[in-house]
């Protein structure tokens, strides 16, 4: 991801759902939802940020997601240790198809 300007060619490719701390054994953690909308095989890294209360980044988790077919769907999880007490926004910062 050190390589990737701005957000990446793969944002749009890219959607985030938060999942209920009970399905995430008391973890802040989102569903990310990564779709290949090309016309040839493409691998992906995604950068999730999660954010306090204040908007603040206090934790960051990556992901990869190889050799997604045309038009099929991955559905890995971003969890975050970071502050179980309270609830934490999620978004993706990154996301890179190669």
């Amino acid at each position: 991801m050190a390589k990737t300007q701005g957000a990446g060619n793969a944002l749009s490719d890219v959607t985030l759902t938060g999942l209920p701390k009970a399905q995430a054994a008391g973890f802040n953690a989102a569903l990310v939802t990564v779709v290949n909308s090309t016309s040839s095989t493409a691998s992906y890294a995604i950068k999730v940020e999660f954010l306090d209360e204040t908007g603040k980044v206090v934790d960051t988790s990556y992901l990869g997601v190889k050799d997604l077919v045309p038009g099929a769907k991955a559905t890995p999880t971003a969890f975050s240790p970071i502050d179980r007490d309270q609830a934490l926004v999620s978004r993706v910062a990154q996301a890179q198809r190669y």
